[in-house]
C-alpha cells in the first residue's frame, strides 16, 4: 500500500537486475523516474497510478525478459524502441491510456510468449509482421479501437494458447487459417466486432479449444458441421449474428444454453428456447382462417382456466392464514423459524432501528449488526444496503437466502431466518465471536494464538466446507468469494465460511455465465478473460487463503507467476509467519504438504487444479 512518487534516486541505480513495485498506489511520471539499466532482467510496475509516457530509455535495458506496466495511467504511444529488447518473453501494457498504432517493430521480438495490449485506445490494424512471433502463446489486444482485416499472417503463430481480439472494430471475414492454430486451448474470442461472412469450416480443427466466442458480429450462413468435432469445447457463443440452420447435436451442444444462440436469423435445434428443426408447410388462405379461429378459441379457454386457478389459489391461501397475525406483519416476513422467538420488531428494537453503534462489520453489500435477543441469544444481523441497483441487491439477497436455507455443514455459518420487505432486507445468522481470519492475522497477539496446529486444522475445515458445497450439494454451489475476510473464527479459533451474497448454484441446462464477482487478489485468473463460473474459481481462492495463512499476510508477490513453483515454495518457507512458535518436525511436514497443495490450487489453467474433494482428501490422509 505504498503511496507517493517513486524516489528519483532510482534513476541512477544502474546495477538493478529486478524491479518489483506492483500492487501499490505509487504515482509520478514514468518517463522521469526510470533510467537505463543494462543488467535489468525483470520489471513489474503494474497496478499503480503511474502516468506519463513509456520512456525510450527502456530500449537500453537489453537484458529484460519481462516488462509489466499494466493497470496504470500511462499515455502516449508504444515506442518502437522496445524492439531492442530482444530477450523479452513477456510484455504487458494493458489497462492504460495508450493510443496510436501497434508498431510493427514489436513483432521483431521473436522470444515473446505473452503480449497483452488490451484495454487501451490503440487504433490502426494488426501488423502483418505478426507472423514473426512464432513463440507467442498469449495474445490479448481486446478492448481497443483497432480496425481493418484480421491478417492471414496470424495463422503463423502456431503456439498460441489464447487469442483475444474482441471489442474492436475489425471487419471482413474470419480467416480460415485461424483453424490451423492447433495449440489454441484456453480461448478464441472475436466477439463485439464487425466481422461478416460465413464461419470457416477450418475452426472445427481446434480440437483442444475450450472457449469460443463469436458473438455480436455479422456472421451469416450456418454453424459449420465441423464444430461437432471440437471435443474440448465447453462454451460456444454465437449470439447476436445472422446465422441460420441447425445447431449441432453433439457435445457440448447437448446441454447448451439458448443464450449462446439467440438472437440469430434462423437457428434451430433440440435446445430449450430454440425452435425445432422441422419445416411447416404454408397453409392456404382458407386453412389460415380456420387455424386463426381455432387459435382464438384455444386462447380464450386457456385464459379462463388460468384465471380460475388463480382465484382458487388465492381463496386457499386466505383460508390458511395463521391466527393472530396481522396483514401488515405478514408483509414483513418471507420466512421466520427460530423456535418461534425471533420477530421483526425484536430485531429493530434491539438494534435501535439499526443504529451504527451495533455495527460489527461493513461489506460491499451491507452492514452486520451484533444483536442480543430477549432470551439472551446472540445473533448477527446482516442488513443489505439500499442502493439504486435494486435488481442486483435483490439477486444477492435471494442467492444468500436460497443457499443458506438449504445447507447445513459444521464449517458453514448457520442462518436462522431472513426478512424481505421494501423498507428492510436482512438475514439473521449465528454470531461468530472472534471475527474474521483477516482481522486475526492482522492482530499480533491473536496471530500468536493461531498456532500452526490450529492453522492446519483451519485449512482442513475450510477445504471440507468447500468440498461439501461442490460435491455434496445438488446442484453444486460455488461460493465465488472465498477470502480471509469471509472466514470467521469462534473463540476456539475454529473456522466458518460466511457471506454467500455472490454465490452461484450450478444449475443444469444453464450457461453459468456471470458478471465478475469476488475480491481482488483472490479471483481466479481465467475470470479476466471469461465469465464462465466453475468450481475451480473457488479452488484458486482457497489456494490464496492457504498461503495467506502460512505467511500471515496476503501472498501478492507470489501470484504473478514470475517465479517457478519450486522457488515460490522455498520463498514461502523462508517467510513463514514468525509470530507463532516455531513449528515442530511433524508440523513442518504438514506445512510443506499445505504449501504444495496451495500452489497446485493456484495453477493458471483451471484444468490443472485439483477438485476440492481431492484437496480435502490430501489434508486428512
Amino acid at each position: 500500500m505504498f503511496t507517493g512518487p517513486i524516489p528519483r534516486s532510482l534513476k541512477t541505480c544502474v546495477s538493478l537486475v529486478k524491479i518489483s513495485l506492483g500492487n501499490n498506489q505509487l504515482t509520478g511520471d514514468i518517463s522521469q523516474h526510470f533510467g537505463a539499466y543494462p543488467q535489468l532482467k525483470w520489471m513489474s510496475l503494474s497496478s499503480n497510478r503511474l502516468s506519463g509516457k513509456i520512456s525510450p530509455n527502456l530500449g537500453a535495458c537489453t537484458q529484460l525478459t519481462a516488462l509489466n506496466l499494466a493497470q496504470n495511467m500511462i499515455t502516449g504511444s508504444i515506442p518502437p524502441t522496445l524492439s531492442k529488447l530482444s530477450n523479452l518473453s513477456e510484455l504487458k501494457l494493458d489497462s492504460n491510456h495508450l493510443s496510436g498504432e501497434i508498431p510493427p517493430e514489436v513483432c521483431s521480438l521473436t522470444k515473446l510468449s505473452r503480449l497483452n495490449l488490451s484495454s487501451n485506445k490503440l487504433s490502426g490494424s494488426i501488423p502483418t509482421q505478426i507472423e514473426k512471433l512464432s513463440n507467442l502463446e498469449l495474445l490479448d489486444i481486446s478492448w481497443n479501437r483497432l480496425s481493418g482485416l484480421i491478417p492471414e499472417e496470424l495463422g503463423a503463430c502456431m503456439k498460441l494458447h489464447s487469442l483475444k481480439i474482441n471489442n474492436n472494430n475489425f471487419n471482413g471475414s474470419l480467416p480460415g487459417v485461424v483453424g490451423n492454430l492447433a495449440s489454441l486451448q484456453i480461448m478464441l474470442d472475436v466477439s463485439n466486432n464487425k466481422l461478416s461472412g460465413v464461419l470457416p469450416q477450418q475452426l472445427g480443427k481446434l480440437g483442444m479449444l475450450e472457449f469460443l466466442n463469436l458473438s455480436h458480429n455479422k456472421f451469416n450462413g450456418g454453424i459449420p458441421s465441423s464444430f461437432a468435432s471440437m471435443g474440448s469445447l465447453s462454451i460456444l457463443d454465437v449470439s447476436y449474428n445472422d446465422l441460420k440452420g441447425p445447431v449441432p447435436t453433439t457435445r457440448p451442444f447437448q446441454n447448451a444454453s439458448a443464450s449462446w444462440f439467440i438472437p440469430n436469423k434462423g437457428l434451430c435445434g433440440n435446445i430449450s428456447g430454440l425452435p425445432p428443426c422441422y419445416s411447416i408447410p404454408v397453409a392456404s388462405h382458407h386453412e389460415q382462417k380456420i387455424l386463426g379461429l381455432l387459435l382464438s378459441v384455444v386462447l380464450v379457454v386457456g385464459f379462463s382456466i388460468v384465471a380460475a386457478i388463480v382465484v382458487i389459489i388465492m381463496i386457499s391461501r386466505n383460508n390458511r392464514k395463521p391466527q393472530g397475525v396481522t396483514t401488515e406483519a405478514r408483509d414483513l416476513f418471507s420466512v421466520w423459524n427460530f423456535d418461534g422467538r425471533l420477530a421483526f420488531d425484536d430485531i429493530v428494537r434491539v438494534t435501535e432501528d439499526f443504529n451504527d453503534n451495533y455495527i460489527i462489520g461493513t461489506g460491499g453489500y451491507g452492514k452486520v449488526y451484533k444483536t442480543q435477543l430477549q432470551d439472551g441469544q446472540l445473533v448477527a444481523v446482516k442488513k443489505l444496503h439500499q442502493t439504486e441497483e435494486q435488481l442486483d441487491d435483490e439477486r444477492r439477497f435471494r442467492s444468500e437466502m436460497e443457499i443458506l436455507s438449504q445447507i447445513r455443514q459444521r464449517s458453514i455459518v448457520k442462518m436462522y431466518g431472513f426478512c424481505s420487505h421494501p423498507a428492510y432486507k436482512f438475514l439473521v445468522y449465528d454470531y461468530i465471536q472472534q471475527g474474521s481470519l483477516h482481522r486475526t492475522l492482522e492482530n499480533v497477539e491473536l496471530a500468536k494464538e493461531l498456532d500452526w496446529q490450529k492453522r492446519i486444522a483451519l485449512a482442513t475445515d475450510v477445504s471440507q466446507a468447500i468440498s461439501y458445497l461442490h460435491h455434496e450439494c445438488s446442484p453444486p454451489i460455488i461460493h465465488r468469494d472465498i477470502t480471509s475476510n469471509n472466514i470467521l473464527l469462534d473463540t476456539t479459533l475454529k473456522a466458518f465460511i460466511s457471506d454467500f451474497g455472490t454465490a452461484r448454484i450450478l444449475k443444469p441446462n444453464s450457461s453459468n455465465w456471470s458478471a465478475l464477482a469476488g475480491t481482488y487478489g483472490y479471483i481466479a485468473p481465467e475470470l479476466s478473460y471469461t465469465s464462465v463460473v466453475t468450481e475451480k474459481c473457488d479452488v484458486y481462492s482457497f489456494g490464496v487463503v492457504v498461503l495467506e495463512l502460512m505467511m500471515g499476510k496476503h501472498p501478492r508477490d507470489l501470484l504473478d507467476g514470475s517465479l517457478p513453483r519450486e522457488e515460490q515454495a522455498i520463498l514461502v518457507k523462508n517467510i513463514l509467519d514468525r509470530r507463532p512458535i516455531t513449528p515442530t518436525t511433524t508440523e513442518e511436514n504438514s506445512l510443506a504438504l499445505l504449501i504444495k497443495l496451495a500452489f497446485s490450487c493456484l495453477e493458471s489453467s483451471p484444468q490443472a487444479r485439483p477438485i476440492m474433494r481431492e484437496a480435502y482428501q490430501t489434508l486428512i490422509q
